[in-house]
């Protein structure tokens, strides 16, 4: 070869390609999103071996039971409470510090508040969204616990806490424990004259406890009441400390339910050793989603049309002043109630007197509550000399008993919902007072008496009562001389036939022996 053509093919070789060719090959070489993702996610699973433990997670199985998605329901309205809480604390202010006020509420202007009911002023009735998002975060903290609350109904009514799933009741108590006290907490430090109220009634718990009451009262308010710093150490706690706590056991919850299973409701398929259902991927996937949208467009609607908690009617907390017919949040009724019952007693001896008044239906009533929540499990499996795991619920029907002492557990609990609302039911029916204490004083021992018996009759006649499959199942019946259908006396009465006989052939026309001819239909 000459040395011109090896000069024109060395320009030829690096000569300039046109630019639509040139894209049209860098194109060709770049992999496809789908060739990137099977690259990235083999590079993944080459470091730390997820594939594995990816594809038994998305083959687990859920139980198609609405009533398993009670529990989702409250992780969800957590969510939505997490959510909305990151958006209040970008503009929430937790300082004691009085100022006066000169925000866009007329009525309080030129009134002395603390920078903590200032700034939930300023959240509700200056910030764009604002007033619905504090509404939002409100309703989801109602939801949740009240989710949580019937989710645990569900887990006890059904039996479902059983071997081996003790230590997860035990965790959803402790998150029902939880959900309550960041519930105060957060009610607390809006610093209106509701929440002073409240905060003053803890005061004075923490007061009451023996020995050590006035010491941890002085650190968590520091100082006499109202203190200095309590609001501070609300809102840590509120933000922080209780929401990590709730997330950990929540995420420990999740993980023992993909450890031990779901349970699941008997029947035909369904055994101790296996569980029937919906593989999370991809048809659990979407129910969940669909709930949690759900479940995140209700919340949206409640904290959009319906008001609660209007801080700026309450005004600013004062202490020698008190709200008419104040009551606290539902799921801390319980407590007002048991505080409103319980006699005027207080005991003096030793330097010290403890006012059995406060400190029995606030802090030992509520420990004796949750210890008895705690150990139901294990107290149970004891008495019943139960030791077997179990997989499958029972229906409430079955377990007398069980189901008796829930009914007139929640009836107890339900007594004094309606007791720390005595001074407002005496007003409304103009009864006195003391007479209504003392009917509930009463009440809240005779009527959970009379639910246990009520709800143990109940269960033993729904025994008697066939179930729903039963009920479909044919009974065989006979023609009589006269033309009238009877049951077959030798036949399978209805709810003892054990399968389901094969249909006869029906014949055209059935011949009357008092008639000559066969009887047509439109004839008999």
């Amino acid at each position: 070869m000459s040395i011109g053509n090896l000069l024109k093919k060395e320009v030829r070789r690096y000569r300039p390609r046109p630019v639509a060719r040139a894209k049209y090959e860098a194109k060709a070489r770049l992999p496809s999103p789908r060739e990137l993702t099977r690259k990235a996610t083999a590079e993944l699973d080459d470091r730390l071996g997820l594939a594995k433990g990816a594809e038994k997670f998305l083959n687990h199985i859920f139980p198609d039971h609405w009533s398993f998605l009670l529990g989702e329901v409250a992780m969800y309205s957590f969510v939505v409470l997490v959510l909305t809480g990151i958006f209040l604390t970008l503009y929430y202010v937790p300082s004691q510090h009085v100022v006066v006020y000169h925000g866009s509420f007329v009525t309080l202007r030129g009134q002395k508040m603390s920078e903590a009911y200032e700034s939930v002023l300023h959240i509700s009735l200056s910030v764009r969204m604002g007033l619905m998002m504090r509404q939002v975060h409100h309703w989801s903290a109602e939801v949740f616990i009240g989710a949580v609350v019937v989710h645990c109904c569900r887990i006890f009514f059904t039996s479902a806490y059983r071997r081996p799933r003790e230590l997860n009741w035990c965790i959803g108590v402790t998150m029902l424990l939880l959900a309550i006290a960041n519930g105060y907490l957060g009610y607390s430090i809006l610093d209106d004259t509701l929440a002073g109220s409240g905060v003053r009634i803890g005061y004075s718990i923490c007061e009451s406890i023996p020995f050590v009451g006035s010491y941890l009262a002085t650190f968590i308010w520091g100082g006499q009441f109202p203190g200095k710093y309590w609001i501070h150490r609300f809102y840590i706690a509120h933000v922080f400390l209780v929401p990590l706590l709730i997330m950990g056991l929540l995420g420990v919850h999740l993980l023992l339910i993909f450890r031990q299973e779901h349970t699941q409701w008997p029947k035909k398929g369904r055994r101790e050793d296996n569980v029937v259902g919906s593989p999370l991927w991809p048809v659990f996937a979407a129910k969940t989603t669909g709930l949690f949208f759900m479940v995140g467009s209700v919340l949206c609607l409640f904290g959009g049309l319906f008001q609660i908690e209007p801080v700026w009617a309450l005004g600013p907390y004062n202490p020698p002043v008190g709200p008419d017919a104040a009551q606290p949040d539902w799921y801390i009724t319980w407590l007002e109630g048991a505080l409103r019952v319980f006699p005027n007693w207080e005991w003096t001896g030793f330097g010290h007197t403890v006012p059995w008044m406060v400190f029995f239906p606030t802090v030992l009533f509520p420990l004796l509550t949750f210890g008895a929540l705690y150990a139901w499990p294990w107290l149970e499996g004891w008495f019943m000399r139960d030791q077997v795991n179990h997989h499958l619920v029972v229906s409430p029907r079955y377990r007398p008993v069980h189901t008796a002492i829930g009914a007139s557990f929640f009836s107890f609990y339900f007594m004094l919902f309606m007791a720390s609302g005595d001074d407002v039911i005496a007003k409304f029916f103009t009864v006195s007072l003391n007479q209504l204490v003392w009917a509930f004083r009463i009440g809240i021992f005779a009527v959970p008496c009379i639910v246990f018996l009520l709800a143990y009759g109940v269960c033993k006649d729904l025994q008697k009562v066939p179930g729903r499959k039963e009920l479909l199942l044919p009974v065989r019946v006979d023609l009589t001389d006269s033309g009238a259908f009877v049951p077959a006396l030798d036949g399978p009465s209805n709810g003892a036939m054990k399968e389901e006989l094969e249909p006869l052939e029906v014949p055209d026309a059935i011949v009357d022996p008092a008639r000559a001819g066969p009887v047509a239909g439109g004839d008999r």
